[in-house]
């Protein structure tokens, strides 16, 4: 392969990469996002295929070990979480930049912080 074709193939990732905001590619890193991550995974309903705290359920994959895992790195985490896969919906539309980015801060997280308690629907 010529130099120039091998400058060619990797047009596609350059323009991926270059498409993310640099907060959703590389996550956040303040203890904050982490929290925010959290209550974003039980929110978004994330726990309904990944078990409390990522620890695996009936439709989608254990995540506990994200943080240890060379392959999954924050840019491949975030787009699977903007772009879905396999049986993971997309979330591009139903999360912001910067929501992805906390999500991937708390899957990424040394010590995963646990929500608080969801607040209990108001009756009238």
């Amino acid at each position: 392969m010529t130099p120039r074709l091998k400058h060619l193939a990797l047009l596609p990732v350059v323009l991926f990469f270059a498409t993310l905001p640099a907060h959703a590619l590389f996550g956040s890193k303040t203890k904050a996002a982490e929290q925010a991550g959290a209550v974003l995974f039980r929110d978004k309903g994330c726990a309904h295929c990944h078990g409390v705290g990522g620890a695996g359920g009936k439709k989608g994959p254990v995540l506990t070990g994200l943080r240890k895992d060379k392959l999954w790195t924050p840019a491949k985490i975030t787009d699977q979480i903007m772009n879905g896969g396999k049986k993971m919906p997309p979330f591009s539309d139903s999360l912001t930049d910067a929501e992805i980015a906390q999500v991937v801060a708390y899957l990424r997280a040394k010590h995963r912080p646990v929500p608080p308690p969801a607040a209990a629907p108001q009756t009238q």
